[in-house]
């Protein structure tokens, strides 16, 4: 074989081996990599919340009554002591032509049951009269022996149901009569016409919320008119899990967010209340929760159009630190070497694994001890094949 051959084979060999020898060869693992940061670190609690009225007023009818047309309107605004609802005394049935006549006839059927009654009573009389002359009767002629001591025992018997007869008589008597006092003194006050109208005045300076009875109509006691509410006194309800409400106390900022409107709204924590209820999540899970109500603490101008029962988000801040290296909570995993928590840092083209501290974490970042200075990139995601030295290269995104 010519030289040349053997050059040219030599070649072609040496050239496939190094494409081989490529091809095989193991590429960086793309990865996506964040920055560690320092800065102020606060770990939250966060909840879907709700806005309600701090204080609620319904205004409910003292008596029975003619209720007239409420002419408020949902918004309107009231000040303290103006007359909100007009209601006139009325009796019941209401007191028109065909009343008044159920009312006479009323008397007149009361005035039949008292003559009724009396009646009764007159026959429980002779009832009782022969009774007791039929049993003295029996009394004297049993001590002769001319009668059983059963007639007698019968006739005693008799005298004392007799006897009881006439006392449910007197009663029923009575009744007659108290029925007709009755019924004349609601035609009396049917005659004499109505009471005058009452009036239902704000107990404060608010505005109406919803009004429940707009119409005219006759309504009883104790019927609920309107709701009234001063929205410029505003609180925040947040249902949060019992094993997260063991973390607040009272006076820790808050940061309403989602409210509708521009930047977020500031708050503080009143109160958690003592007791803690069961709720049913969306996945049929059986919860134990507690509300935890907020105060708003940014000027009431900047959240004036809030509403009552309006959906918001709060951030409850459990933990508050003025400076603090923090890295993505994408960047943490848990060791499974040794125990504890880690991060991949980029050293280069060089993945190297560096164990943390995580002191607290928030909904976006862990404050971790033990990092290098703030601007160190770590590894987002890291997947499985990648380990301590492996090669990597930042993804372009």
């Amino acid at each position: 074989m010519k030289t040349s051959t053997r050059l040219a084979v030599a070649g072609i060999t040496l050239a496939a081996v190094l494409a081989i020898a490529w091809a095989f060869a193991p590429r960086p693992l793309e990865v996506e990599v964040a920055t560690v940061t320092e800065g102020p670190f606060e770990a939250t609690v966060d909840e879907d919340a709700r806005t309600r009225l701090r204080d609620r007023y319904v205004v409910s009818a003292p008596l029975a009554g003619r209720l007239d047309r409420i002419v408020l309107r949902e918004g309107d605004t009231v000040a303290a002591g103006d007359v909100v609802a007009t209601l006139t005394p009325a009796l019941s049935p209401l007191l028109d032509e065909r009343s008044l006549r159920e009312l006479r006839a009323r008397i007149e059927a009361a005035q039949a049951g008292v003559e009724r009654a009396a009646a009764r009573l007159e026959g429980a009389k002779v009832a009782v009269l022969q009774a007791r002359n039929e049993a003295q009767r029996s009394e004297e002629l049993a001590r002769q022996g001319f009668v059983a001591a059963t007639k007698l025992e019968a006739d005693r018997l008799g005298l004392m149901a007799a006897q009881k007869d006439h006392e449910a008589a007197a009663a029923e008597q009575h009744v007659a009569m108290h029925e007709v006092e009755q019924a004349r003194a609601a035609l009396g006050a049917a005659q004499r016409g109505g009471s005058p109208a009452f009036a239902l005045r704000a107990p404060v300076a608010c505005r109406v919320l919803r009004v429940v009875q707009a119409s005219e109509a006759s309504v009883p006691l104790g019927t609920p008119l309107l709701e009234l509410g001063d929205t410029a006194h505003m609180e925040v309800v947040a249902e949060l899990l019992t094993t997260e409400a063991v973390k607040l106390k009272v006076g820790q900022a808050v940061h309403v967010e989602r409210w509708g409107g521009a930047g977020e709204l500031r708050g503080r924590v009143r109160l958690v209340e003592p007791g803690a209820f069961t709720k049913v999540s969306a996945l049929g899970v059986e919860e134990q929760r507690v509300r935890v109500l907020i105060d708003l603490a940014s000027p009431a101008e900047q959240w004036r159009t809030l509403g009552d029962a309006y959906r918001v988000g709060v951030r409850i801040v459990v933990l508050s630190e003025g400076r603090a290296l923090q890295v993505p909570l994408a960047a943490v995993f848990p060791r499974s070497d040794a125990p504890g928590m880690a991060v991949f840092v980029l050293d280069g083209q060089r993945a190297r694994l560096q164990p943390v501290d995580v002191a607290a974490r928030s909904s976006t970042h862990a404050w971790a001890r033990q990092l290098p200075a703030a601007g160190t990139s770590v590894i987002l995601y890291p997947a499985a094949a990648v380990a301590d030295g492996a090669r990597v290269r930042p993804r372009k995104i």
